[in-house]
Parts: structure tokens; sequence; C-alpha cells
């Protein structure tokens, strides 16, 4: 090759971007590793647009390592992603590297870079442009919602606990539903807010009241939630103990794109349900990772307990392995296997990759 054809060829680019709430950090290296420039840019839509073109004016941007790309870059990483560009999602530098060369947005961006250019970071984002992103936000809106009224259920009983005792004394209901409905009901005395029974009643009618909205909105949410997970996954949600809350989740954690789990152990290992030896001397056996999706593998573990006591198949499995010398713990271990491998297939039909 002739030293003009040399000096004519384009540059490959390998960008890494540190994300935070305002502003991202951009890092481009080429493929020796060498630092092309750095600069800071906003979090906006111009911002993302003039990212990309200052990536783009050092040569062919080949791929971009991106961190938070499901918090603080969610924006940029849908932005790069609709415009054709690779995007790796990166972890957080480990924390031998911050002890040798400190942390600034520099730094991590250049990181991110670096993971993507030696090819340690290869994991596909999630994309965020489709029904399980919508899924995702209605369910973090019930969750929140799930909390609050948890937190101001145990708020109303703890300030019965100290209430006068002719107002104790009247709600004395176990039911948390009929002591609700009693405290919404009180009058008090507006006009004599200085005696603590009339403030007392003032109080527990404002946090009865909440509640009541609190479950107003919850049984909105479900009813919305319910619809769209149903249309998105109805082979999932057909199987048993698979019900719209467990499968919103475990479509969550797959993403709308799941192609990016390239095989049903992956699927497994993500939500936690992958075993791993622990065994030693005599002793052998397996047990789960205590990684992953925390709150899949809360969705896989109750969708066998729940077969293990009403599907016939799974009960005369249990009391086989049981009888094989299997504690209870590692068949429903093995349970919660085989439910993420049925899951996953059933996934790939729903999401349309059969």
């Amino acid at each position: 090759m002739s030293n003009n054809a040399q000096t004519t060829q384009a540059v490959i680019v390998i960008g890494g971007i540190d994300a935070h709430a305002d502003t991202h950090h951009v890092v481009a290296l080429d493929t020796t590793g060498k630092i092309l420039g750095d600069h800071p840019f906003p979090a906006s839509s111009r911002g993302y647009r003039d990212a990309l073109d200052w990536l783009a004016k050092f040569g062919l941007i080949d791929k971009i390592g991106v961190e938070s790309t499901g918090s603080y870059a969610a924006g940029i990483t849908r932005f790069l992603l609709e415009s054709g560009v690779d995007v790796v999602e990166v972890n957080q530098p480990h924390p031998h590297l911050r002890a040798r060369r400190g942390k600034d947005d520099s730094i991590d961006a250049e990181a991110a870079a670096r993971k993507a250019l030696s090819g340690q970071a290869t994991a596909i984002p999630k994309v965020t442009t489709g029904v399980v992103e919508s899924i995702r936000v209605l369910r973090l809106a019930r969750e929140s919602a799930v909390r609050s009224r948890t937190r101001t259920i145990v708020q109303l009983r703890s300030l019965l606990v100290t209430a006068p005792a002719q107002l104790r004394e009247q709600l004395t209901e176990r039911s948390a539903a009929v002591l609700v409905a009693r405290c919404a009901g009180l009058r008090p005395d507006l006009d004599r807010l200085d005696d603590p029974l009339q403030a007392t009643k003032r109080a527990l009618r404002a946090m009865a009241r909440r509640i009541q909205m609190l479950d107003e909105e919850i049984n909105e949410t479900d009813a919305s939630l319910k619809q769209l997970v149903e249309r998105t996954a109805p082979t999932l949600t057909s199987k048993l103990a698979i019900g719209p809350g467990h499968a919103a989740q475990l479509l969550i954690t797959a993403g709308q794109n799941i192609e990016r789990l390239h095989s049903e152990a992956a699927f497994a290992r993500i939500c936690g349900v992958a075993p791993i030896p622990v065994s030693s001397g005599k002793t052998h056996r397996m047990r789960l990772h205590r990684g992953g999706d925390r709150q899949a593998n809360a969705a896989l573990h109750m969708i066998a307990v729940c077969r293990m006591r009403y599907h016939q198949p799974t009960i005369d499995y249990v009391k086989r392995r049981l009888a094989e010398g299997l504690s209870k713990k590692d068949v429903l271990r093995c349970l919660k296997r085989f439910i993420a491998r049925e899951v996953y297939h059933d996934l790939k039909t729903d999401l349309g990759l059969t």
C-alpha cells in the first residue's frame, strides 16, 4: 500500500461516554488506544447530536462504550441506537482502576472506551422504545404507590397506639381495609384541634384517605399493566402461576430486544438461578449464585412455590427428587432453573423471536 493510501485511510474511532444528569463526557480513541480527544456535552437532544458529530470528525465510528445505559445515559443510548451506532453497555470502572488513577468524568469515559475497544464489554443495552419500557415505567409507578400505602398503614397503626383511650378503643379492627374505612369516616371538630383527641382524629382521617387514594391508583395501574402484559406476552401469561405481575417483571428483566441474551442459560444467569458448584471433598452439590436481578429471582421463586402446591406434575417431581435424597432447597433450585428455561422460550415466542 502506498503512503498516500495510508494517509487517506479512514481512522476507526471507538468512543466512551460517562453519563450524568446534566452532562455527558465523551472520549474518542483510535484502534491502538491513542486518545484522540475528550469533551463534555449537555444531556439534551442537541447535546446528543453534537457528541455524535464530534466523534465522527475523528473518523469512522466503530462502537461506543456507554455507562449507565438504563439510567443517566438512557437518552443518549436511544439516540445512538436510532442513529445506527453500535453501542455496548459498560459497567462502572473497577475499584482498582480508581485507586490507581483516581476518578473524574474524563477517566471514566476513557475506561468505558477502552473496555469497548478490548472486547471486555460486549453487553447489548436494552431497547427502551417499545412496549416493555411502557410496562417498566407503569410497574415503577405501582411499586412506588404500594410502598407509600404500606408505609402509611404502618404509621396509622402506630398513631393508634398512642391515641387517646376513648378513640383507640373504638378502632380495634384487625383488618386493614375495615380500619382504614373507619378512620376515613372520622369527623374531627376542626375548631378544637388544640384538643389531642380531635387532632388525632384529623390525622387518622388524613392518613386513611391517603391510603384510599393510593388503593385507587394501584388498582388503575394494575388494570393498565394487565392489559399491556397480556397483549405483549400471551404465551407466558397462559402458564400456571404466571400472572401479569410476575410476567411484567420477567419482561422487564429480559428487555424488548431479548436477542441480546444469547441463550436460555444467559437468561437464567441474569435471573440469578444459574447453578454454580459448591463441592468440597466428598460433598458434591450445586447452589444458585447470589447475583442477577433479584426481583426476577423473586418472581421465579413465587412461581415455583405456587406450582409445588397446585401443579400435579411439579408435586410429583418434588416427591421423586426428595426420595432421591435432595433437600427441599435443592429441589426448589432445580425448579427455578427449569422455569427460567420455560420462561425464556415463551418470551422469545411472544416477542417474535421463534
